[in-house]
Protein backbone atom coordinates (compact mmCIF):
# COMPACT_ATOMS: atom_id res chain seq x y z
CA UNK A 1 0.00 0.00 0.00
CA UNK A 2 1.32 3.49 -0.66
CA UNK A 3 1.92 5.42 2.36
CA UNK A 4 -0.04 7.93 0.31
CA UNK A 5 -3.01 6.53 0.73
CA UNK A 6 -2.72 5.88 4.80
CA UNK A 7 -5.34 8.00 7.04
CA UNK A 8 -2.80 11.52 8.08
CA UNK A 9 -3.12 10.17 11.68
CA UNK A 10 -0.40 7.00 11.08
CA UNK A 11 1.30 8.24 8.23
CA UNK A 12 5.22 8.06 9.36
CA UNK A 13 5.90 12.01 8.11
CA UNK A 14 2.89 12.91 10.91
CA UNK A 15 4.40 10.05 13.57
CA UNK A 16 7.88 12.10 12.91
CA UNK A 17 6.19 15.32 13.55
CA UNK A 18 3.97 14.97 15.91
CA UNK A 19 4.94 15.99 19.51
CA UNK A 20 6.49 14.20 22.13
CA UNK A 21 4.84 14.09 25.53
CA UNK A 22 6.04 12.85 28.55
CA UNK A 23 3.44 10.44 28.65
CA UNK A 24 4.13 9.25 25.07
CA UNK A 25 7.51 9.05 26.36
CA UNK A 26 6.74 6.32 28.97
CA UNK A 27 4.89 4.44 26.85
CA UNK A 28 7.41 4.29 23.88
CA UNK A 29 10.17 1.05 24.42
CA UNK A 30 13.76 2.40 24.18
CA UNK A 31 14.28 -0.88 22.27
CA UNK A 32 13.25 -3.40 20.67
CA UNK A 33 12.26 -6.27 23.51
CA UNK A 34 13.34 -3.62 26.00
CA UNK A 35 10.41 -2.37 29.08
CA UNK A 36 9.64 1.30 28.66
CA UNK A 37 11.40 3.91 30.41
CA UNK A 38 9.82 6.24 32.44
CA UNK A 39 10.27 10.09 31.15
CA UNK A 40 12.49 12.04 33.02
CA UNK A 41 11.45 14.38 36.18
CA UNK A 42 12.27 17.86 36.37
CA UNK A 43 13.92 18.22 40.09
CA UNK A 44 12.51 21.15 41.74
CA UNK A 45 14.96 23.66 42.49
CA UNK A 46 13.10 25.96 45.09
CA UNK A 47 13.74 22.88 48.13
CA UNK A 48 17.60 23.32 47.66
CA UNK A 49 17.55 26.78 47.33
CA UNK A 50 15.84 27.02 50.55
CA UNK A 51 18.13 25.00 52.57
CA UNK A 52 20.97 26.50 51.59
CA UNK A 53 19.75 30.12 52.35
CA UNK A 54 18.86 28.34 55.93
CA UNK A 55 22.41 26.96 56.24
CA UNK A 56 24.64 29.96 55.64
CA UNK A 57 22.34 31.98 57.52
CA UNK A 58 22.86 29.32 60.67
CA UNK A 59 26.56 29.52 59.77
CA UNK A 60 26.51 33.53 59.59
CA UNK A 61 24.65 33.57 62.76
CA UNK A 62 27.10 31.12 64.45
CA UNK A 63 29.70 33.61 63.70
CA UNK A 64 27.93 36.66 65.48
CA UNK A 65 27.77 34.72 68.40
CA UNK A 66 30.89 33.72 68.64
CA UNK A 67 33.01 37.05 67.94
CA UNK A 68 30.40 39.01 69.95
CA UNK A 69 31.66 37.03 72.95
CA UNK A 70 34.93 38.09 71.85
CA UNK A 71 33.96 41.55 71.69
CA UNK A 72 32.70 41.54 75.28
CA UNK A 73 36.11 40.00 76.21
CA UNK A 74 37.86 42.71 74.60
CA UNK A 75 36.05 45.19 76.21
CA UNK A 76 38.03 43.84 79.22
CA UNK A 77 41.24 45.42 78.11
CA UNK A 78 41.79 48.14 81.36
CA UNK A 79 43.14 50.45 79.03
CA UNK A 80 40.70 53.65 77.82
CA UNK A 81 40.55 53.84 74.13
CA UNK A 82 42.75 50.21 73.82
CA UNK A 83 39.60 48.57 74.62
CA UNK A 84 37.65 50.30 72.04
CA UNK A 85 40.27 49.82 69.42
CA UNK A 86 40.02 45.81 70.36
CA UNK A 87 36.15 45.55 69.42
CA UNK A 88 36.42 47.35 66.57
CA UNK A 89 38.79 45.06 65.11
CA UNK A 90 36.55 41.86 66.66
CA UNK A 91 33.33 43.18 64.60
CA UNK A 92 35.73 44.05 61.18
CA UNK A 93 36.78 40.43 61.75
CA UNK A 94 32.49 39.76 61.94
CA UNK A 95 32.37 41.61 58.77
CA UNK A 96 34.79 39.82 57.04
CA UNK A 97 33.49 36.19 58.04
CA UNK A 98 30.20 37.20 57.53
CA UNK A 99 30.88 38.20 54.03
CA UNK A 100 33.04 35.43 53.28
CA UNK A 101 29.83 33.21 53.69
CA UNK A 102 27.33 35.38 51.54
CA UNK A 103 29.98 35.83 48.73
CA UNK A 104 29.77 39.11 49.07
CA UNK A 105 33.34 41.27 48.33
CA UNK A 106 35.06 42.46 51.34
CA UNK A 107 36.75 45.76 51.80
CA UNK A 108 38.11 46.69 55.25
CA UNK A 109 37.98 50.20 54.47
CA UNK A 110 34.47 50.10 53.52
CA UNK A 111 33.67 48.05 56.37
CA UNK A 112 35.24 50.64 58.64
CA UNK A 113 33.33 53.55 57.48
CA UNK A 114 29.76 51.19 58.09
CA UNK A 115 30.78 50.27 61.52
CA UNK A 116 31.51 53.46 62.29
CA UNK A 117 28.22 55.09 60.76
CA UNK A 118 26.20 51.88 62.83
CA UNK A 119 27.86 53.15 65.78
CA UNK A 120 26.04 56.59 65.36
CA UNK A 121 22.72 54.98 64.69
CA UNK A 122 23.43 53.16 67.77
CA UNK A 123 23.28 56.37 70.15
CA UNK A 124 22.81 55.65 73.03
CA UNK A 125 24.06 51.90 72.88
CA UNK A 126 27.65 53.72 71.39
CA UNK A 127 27.98 56.33 73.82
CA UNK A 128 27.54 53.88 76.75
CA UNK A 129 30.40 51.68 75.21
CA UNK A 130 32.69 55.04 74.69
CA UNK A 131 31.68 56.58 78.50
CA UNK A 132 32.40 52.60 79.72
CA UNK A 133 35.80 52.85 78.40
CA UNK A 134 36.37 56.49 79.22
CA UNK A 135 36.09 55.98 82.93
CA UNK A 136 38.73 53.18 82.84
CA UNK A 137 41.13 55.95 83.24
CA UNK A 138 39.60 56.80 87.25
CA UNK A 139 41.69 53.73 89.01
CA UNK A 140 39.85 52.04 91.22
CA UNK A 141 35.64 52.45 90.93
CA UNK A 142 35.69 53.66 87.62
CA UNK A 143 37.86 50.38 86.59
CA UNK A 144 35.04 48.15 88.35
CA UNK A 145 31.77 49.93 86.82
CA UNK A 146 33.74 49.54 83.46
CA UNK A 147 34.34 45.86 84.13
CA UNK A 148 30.15 45.35 84.67
CA UNK A 149 29.22 47.61 81.70
CA UNK A 150 32.15 47.46 79.07
CA UNK A 151 31.77 43.82 78.09
CA UNK A 152 27.62 43.79 78.07
CA UNK A 153 27.78 46.67 75.58
CA UNK A 154 30.20 45.35 73.60
CA UNK A 155 28.38 42.19 72.88
CA UNK A 156 25.25 43.90 72.33
CA UNK A 157 26.57 46.21 69.47
CA UNK A 158 28.67 43.29 67.93
CA UNK A 159 25.51 41.09 68.04
CA UNK A 160 23.46 43.36 66.55
CA UNK A 161 25.72 44.69 63.83
CA UNK A 162 26.03 40.90 62.85
CA UNK A 163 22.46 40.12 62.70
CA UNK A 164 22.33 43.71 60.38
CA UNK A 165 24.53 42.42 57.46
CA UNK A 166 22.82 38.85 58.42
CA UNK A 167 19.73 40.31 56.89
CA UNK A 168 21.27 43.23 54.85
CA UNK A 169 23.59 40.38 52.70
CA UNK A 170 20.48 37.77 53.00
CA UNK A 171 18.30 40.08 50.67
CA UNK A 172 20.79 40.60 48.34
CA UNK A 173 22.49 43.28 49.48
CA UNK A 174 26.40 44.29 49.63
CA UNK A 175 28.97 46.63 51.38
CA UNK A 176 27.94 49.02 48.78
CA UNK A 177 24.08 49.72 49.14
CA UNK A 178 24.23 48.83 53.29
CA UNK A 179 23.06 52.03 54.54
CA UNK A 180 23.56 52.81 58.15
CA UNK A 181 19.92 54.13 59.15
CA UNK A 182 17.99 52.08 57.22
CA UNK A 183 18.75 49.83 60.46
CA UNK A 184 18.57 52.50 63.40
CA UNK A 185 15.30 50.44 64.65
CA UNK A 186 16.61 46.58 64.38
CA UNK A 187 19.54 47.76 65.91
CA UNK A 188 17.92 48.92 68.62
CA UNK A 189 15.75 45.87 69.25
CA UNK A 190 18.93 43.47 68.95
CA UNK A 191 21.21 45.37 71.01
CA UNK A 192 18.45 45.42 73.95
CA UNK A 193 17.96 41.72 73.99
CA UNK A 194 21.60 41.04 73.54
CA UNK A 195 21.84 43.22 76.90
CA UNK A 196 18.96 41.76 78.23
CA UNK A 197 19.87 37.97 77.36
CA UNK A 198 23.45 38.58 79.11
CA UNK A 199 22.10 40.13 82.26
CA UNK A 200 19.89 37.63 82.27
CA UNK A 201 22.85 34.69 82.40
CA UNK A 202 24.69 36.40 84.63
CA UNK A 203 22.33 36.56 87.27
CA UNK A 204 21.80 32.95 87.20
Amino acid sequence: MNKKNLPKAIRPSAMQDAPVTPAAATAMPAGPGEPPKPAPVMAKQAAPDVAEAKERRARAVAVVKRLSLWSGAAGLIPVPFVDLAAVGGVQIEMLRRISKIYGVPFSENRGKALIAGIAGSMIPASSGIGASSLIKGFPGIGTAISALTMPTLSVGATYAIGMAFIQHFASGGTLLDFNPPDYREFLKVKTGRAAAKRAAAQTV
